[in-house]
């Protein structure tokens, strides 16, 4: 009896231990570069959950499948005709256990940017008969991130995962539901060394226009942050093939990496596309925390971090956030597939004057928060 106690008491100082560490404030209200002030909207969250009613027939299985039954999480975001659209990945139920689903990228919209009307099939997934299916069968398609040029073609960044490998993938659309793959971004440059080694998690870089974000060209080129334990950069003149920057020795150009005693020791891993302001480009990222790590912060949680970058120089870091300004807060941020906590940023829109940041709650949820007043911040 004395033992039930004693593991009782145990697990309760764990759990409240848990909530005190996620209940520490963030910082960042001191950088006045910083994007400080997203708050999640009251009785809204999670905006998409999984569901058993969508039913899709898989050209890879060749029957039905219930593609998003077991989780929905980590969205691309960006605005069409008026509307927010989610662009977010959906797991199956055919497997158990992280990477051994598969994943699909469903479609859902939004007149006020918080409930959504769902696609009803995905619009990205694995096929085997198409000429990527060496790269996404069995695997799927994860992770996406989405941006537009100013003509209107939207490019998508995401994870190509055949359970072996995961790369990096292009694809380019109109209408953001039907899409071209593109493979590998670096499949041409650098003698394709690139194309056939682990990566994933792009974010290009962005400007607004008028009240639109669009694609951004910075000394004649487009600029990619990119990678997941740490972040590189690439160049490109088409949006489809991208050249890594490289350093004196031949190797990835590393700009930001982990860092031990803060809650990114663990990884440094791109957010949603980067966005040009008056004090620089602010990139979002996701930090994860190790065991060597900012102890404030639940060990292997996923908090979200800010870094700034010279506007002539994308390459140079000239300021960065030390803590997140962004952490995992509610009961289904910290629970799912990721129990140790998740919030992994990955959309990010301007609407009606505010910025909305969509992300995945522990790898089985959608959730949203708002900056108001949040874009004027980058035009003024």
């Amino acid at each position: 009896m004395n033992h039930h106690f004693s593991r009782l008491a145990a697990l309760a100082i764990m759990a409240f231990a848990a909530t005190a560490v996620m209940a520490q404030p963030v910082a960042g209200k001191e950088k006045k570069w910083a994007w400080t002030g997203f708050e999640r909207p009251a009785g809204v969250n999670p905006i998409i959950s999984p569901s058993r009613e969508s039913v899709f027939h898989c050209p890879m299985s060749g029957k039905p499948i219930r593609w998003e039954e077991s989780d929905t999480f980590n969205p691309a975001a960006t605005v069409m005709n008026g509307k927010v659209v989610v662009l977010y990945r959906a797991e199956d139920n055919t497997h158990q256990g992280i990477g051994s689903r598969t994943s699909r990228i469903g479609y859902a919209s939004s007149d006020d940017g918080l409930h959504f009307q769902r696609h009803g099939a995905p619009v990205l997934y694995p096929d085997a008969t198409d000429a990527q299916a060496a790269q996404e069968v069995p695997g799927g398609c994860e992770d996406p991130r989405v941006c537009m040029t100013a003509d209107g073609l939207y490019v998508m960044m995401y994870t190509q995962w055949n359970r072996k490998e995961a790369r990096l993938g292009v694809a380019t659309s109109r209408d953001l539901v039907t899409w071209q793959k593109h493979g590998s971004p670096f499949a041409t440059t650098c003698d394709g060394r690139f194309a056939h080694v682990f990566s994933k998690s792009a974010s290009i870089v962005t400007r607004m226009d008028g009240d639109r974000q669009v694609i951004a060209k910075i000394n004649g080129k487009y600029w990619m942050y990119w990678g997941e334990q740490f972040i590189n950069v690439a160049t490109s003149t088409d949006l489809i093939n991208w050249t890594p920057m490289l350093d004196e020795q031949g190797e990835l150009l590393k700009v930001v990496l982990p860092r031990k005693g803060y809650f990114d020791s663990m990884l440094t891993e791109c957010g949603p596309p980067a966005v040009m302001t008056k004090d620089g480009i602010v990139l979002l990222y996701n930090g994860k925390n190790g065991a060597d790590g900012d102890k404030r912060y639940t060990e292997n949680a996923y908090c979200a971090g800010q870094i700034l970058f010279d506007a002539k120089n994308p390459a140079r870091v000239k300021d960065r956030l030390d803590t997140p300004f962004f952490i995992p807060q509610d009961s289904f941020e910290k629970s799912g597939q990721y129990p140790a906590g998740t919030v992994f940023i990955e959309g990010l829109v301007p609407f009606h004057g505010d910025w909305y940041l969509y992300y995945g709650c522990a790898d089985s949820r959608v959730g949203v928060a708002v900056l108001k007043g949040g874009v004027a911040r980058v035009t003024k």
